[in-house]
């Protein structure tokens, strides 16, 4: 019998959420550890407390904790065979990496900013989060747990770059996105065709917030993208589906939904992403770009220049054929200008 992986997270953290339908869909065994000091009893600490935290083996054997869902999910691929994620098409592959990356590091701002910059989202998320980690707990005692975690976070809204000047591009940017999604949800079941694909999960991952927990998102989803609502609640649990290699989505031509998917990344989380990789390569304390013409500022983030140089590491290990179709899908979209 196959050794489940040990992991723990929280119902509130998107990647959390991508991880373990990544997981089911697999049908990987796991085991979600509750988050008390007794359940990590012996187990190694991660480098940054993010979540969810794999437990997983080094090249030694010995465990290690880890956290980045997109190495996580190449390793699993690895590791275990069947039910891929990741399309056997080296150009589509490319894509639906973009696309993964995307929703992992913009769309994820519109859940940061929805839920600490509207009140009834702050309320609940007081009410609510704390209890995801320990809920035997006096009234009194999980009242403050949950005003220490809304200060904090709202302390920290600059961070990925929500303030009164960018909210409404951020808004703004995630009606389109639902908009989209739901134009391509009427004629594909995901992203990637009719099985779906790693950006399927990380897409996932912030709907389980910004469509099924949050008061002020939940409601524009449902009055943008009903389709988009009940696609996400049927990706929680894709263990029963059997995906097909025919079922990874026609290519030639790209289908238009998705080519407009490219231009909308590359109107917002291209010029976000190269403008925190220009700050950064010059020790500057803060970002600043244009997103659609408004002012953008947020703190320089090392991370996504890292998920930058993977990209464009990604980008020039595709065999020449494969880069020509992408670069030709990527042509005008702003998104060729990632890989200049």
């Amino acid at each position: 019998m196959t050794a489940s992986i040990a992991l723990f997270g929280a119902p509130g953290s998107p990647y959390t959420r991508k991880m373990l339908a990544v997981l089911r869909y697999r049908r990987i065994p796991y085991r979600l550890l509750p988050r008390t000091p007794r359940a990590l009893e012996g187990l190694p600490r991660p480098k940054v407390q993010l979540l969810p935290t794999f437990f997983l083996p080094n090249d030694q054997g010995e465990l290690e904790a880890v956290t980045d869902s997109t190495p996580i999910i190449r390793r699993l691929e690895q590791d275990h065979e069947g039910r891929s994620v990741l399309p056997t098409d080296p150009a589509l592959a490319f894509l639906d990496e973009l696309i993964e990356d995307y929703a992992d590091e913009w769309l994820t701002k519109a859940m940061f900013h929805y839920r600490w910059a509207y009140a009834d989202d702050i309320r609940k998320g007081a009410a609510v989060l704390p209890g995801w980690s320990d809920y035997c707990v006096p009234d009194a005692v999980l009242a403050e747990r949950g005003k220490m975690i809304s200060e904090r976070q709202i302390s920290r809204l600059y961070v990925v770059g929500s303030n009164p000047t960018t909210g409404p591009v951020i808004e703004a940017s995630y009606k389109r996105f639902l908009t989209l999604l739901e134009d391509h949800l009427r004629g594909h079941l995901y992203l990637m065709g009719a099985r779906p694909g790693a950006s399927d999960f990380a897409v996932f991952g912030q709907l389980t917030q910004l469509a099924h927990f949050d008061p002020t998102p939940m409601a524009v989803t449902l009055d943008v993208a009903p389709r988009v609502l009940a696609w996400s609640g049927n990706m929680e649990d894709l263990s029963g589906l059997e995906p097909a290699e025919a079922d990874w989505i026609a290519t030639d031509p790209l289908p238009t939904t998705l080519s407009a998917l490219l231009a909308e990344i590359g109107r917002t989380y291209v010029p976000v992403m190269l403008a925190n990789a220009r700050a950064l390569a010059a020790g500057e304390t803060e970002v600043k770009t244009t997103v659609e013409g408004q002012a953008w500022t947020q703190s320089p983030f090392p991370y996504q220049a890292k998920c930058l140089q993977w990209l464009r590491a990604s980008h020039g290990a595709l065999p020449a054929d494969s880069r020509a179709r992408v670069d030709a899908w990527l042509a005008g979209s702003g998104c060729d200008l990632l890989f200049r």
